[in-house]
């Protein structure tokens, strides 16, 4: 899974019928570790999560199967909003 915010929303008038009724997302991954910079993807949303908060996301066949659509072409979907992120630095 991805730890990510969400950086904004995809309109698609026309898509794929299994992305039919689903809100798209732009995700920024954030890695808390190393502070690296990551690509952003588009992730489906079912839980109704909105521009500005943290969210969990699934990818891969997990992606498909929270939504029940095994058949669409789906590869990440928000699956929780993060209230709080706590990560410890290895001692070096």
């Amino acid at each position: 899974m991805i730890i990510g915010v969400v950086a904004g929303n995809v309109w698609a008038t026309r898509k794929d019928e299994g992305l039919k009724g689903l809100k798209l997302l732009v995700i920024k991954p954030i890695d808390y570790y190393t502070q690296g910079e990551h690509s952003t993807f588009v992730a489906a949303d079912f839980i109704g999560a909105g521009i500005g908060e943290t969210v969990l996301v699934a990818t891969g066949s997990s992606a498909r199967k929270v939504l029940n659509k095994e058949s669409s072409p789906i590869d990440a979907t928000v699956v929780g909003i993060i209230d709080t992120v706590e990560v410890e630095k290895a001692m070096t």
